[in-house]
């Protein structure tokens, strides 16, 4: 994880000790982010970029995920690809874990959408004659398979997004390392 920032460099790395990030790229002009950002990302690393000004516009868009603070100008808000409601930088690895857990959910759902269609296709076909199944009984299995689906990702509501923190003592994220460039 890096802090990329136009403010100075003490200010940049007491900011940075305190949430416990290690690399510090400080006085950085904002047309120069977005150019930070290649680099690292011509370095194999996933960047992402949190930022609120019109000049973090052109950054937010080229990291690989873009994360406006909520009280940001229009611009940056549009440029990003999330929109973060507080001005909180753990945040950011709260919206990775939600994302994670959503990606998640996302497979369970396939993977159970896929099991259950393989077997009932047939057997709705007549595949296993002459073990059939009535329309009825039919109706209410799709109906259930669809009900399980929706409650099993209203059960996204239970990711533990609290106590997400990073610092000095640690410096852990739960997921992928993420580099993230802030304005």
């Amino acid at each position: 994880v890096a802090m990329l920032t136009g403010d100075n460099r003490p200010t940049a790395e007491r900011i940075a000790r305190e949430i416990g990030i290690d690399i510090v790229l400080a006085d950085v002009l904002p047309g120069d982010k977005a150019a930070k950002i290649r680099e690292l990302q011509g370095q194999g690393k996933r960047v992402g970029m949190v930022g609120d000004g019109i000049n973090d516009a052109p950054a937010l868009t080229q990291a690989d995920v873009g994360f406006a603070i909520g009280a940001g100008t229009d611009v940056a808000i549009e440029s990003a690809d999330v929109v973060l409601m507080k001005s909180d930088p753990f945040d950011v690895v709260g919206a990775i874990v939600l994302s994670h857990a959503t990606l998640r959910k996302m497979h369970q759902n396939l993977w159970w959408a896929v099991a259950y269609n393989v077997i009932a296709f047939p057997v709705a076909a007549g595949v296993f004659y002459p073990f059939t199944i009535s329309p009825e009984v039919a109706a209410l299995a799709m109906s259930g398979s669809s009900a399980l689906v929706a409650v099993n990702a209203l059960m996204l509501k239970r990711t533990r997004l609290t106590g997400i923190r990073i610092g000095p003592a640690t410096n852990a994220v739960a997921g992928p390392q993420v580099a993230t460039a802030q304005a």
